[in-house]
């Protein structure tokens, strides 16, 4: 039973509970529900403007904005869960590189999507933003597929 007194779909403990943050992204657990149209292509999109995480070698935060976009196979993700997980990433000193193919790696082992894709749009760390990209492979064709419309970092002006 959740908080409300609903019940939670099966397999799902987080979701309607009280649950504190991870103490690390490998602690997290990323739940799934089964995807309710899954004879249908379309895109889910989580997008993160405010994720942090610190950097390995200063223990200085680093900033970055989010976009992730998947085509679900026979399940999809639980935001609860998938918001936990980046928010273990807040006292986790990894490069953005890391942190974000991490990202990609644990949410596509998760819930094995048709097609998955990342944008991680970097803050600048001594003066040069790093933006991190990828995907796991060409989009199905014919699917409604947005830009995922972060403007590269530009500073002041």
């Amino acid at each position: 039973m959740t908080e409300s007194g609903a019940a939670a779909p099966a397999g799902l403990t987080q979701l309607g509970a009280r649950v504190s943050l991870p103490a690390s992204p490998e602690a997290a657990v990323l739940e799934r529900v089964a995807n309710p149209h899954p004879g249908l292509d379309y895109v889910v999109r989580f997008t993160c403007p405010e994720f942090t995480s610190l950097c390995p070698i200063t223990g200085q935060p680093d900033f970055a904005h989010l976009v992730l976009d998947y085509i679900p196979g026979d399940w999809i993700l639980e935001s609860k869960s998938l918001k936990l997980f980046l928010g273990a990433f807040r006292n986790h000193g990894a490069f953005h590189e890391d942190c974000t193919l991490t990202i990609a790696t644990r949410v596509a082992d998760a819930i094995a999507p048709r097609w998955l894709r990342i944008g991680g749009y970097w803050y600048p760390r001594g003066g040069l933003p790093i933006d991190v990209f990828w995907q796991s492979g060409a989009p199905p064709a014919g699917i409604f597929l947005p830009p995922q419309g972060v403007e590269p970092y530009r500073g002041r002006g």
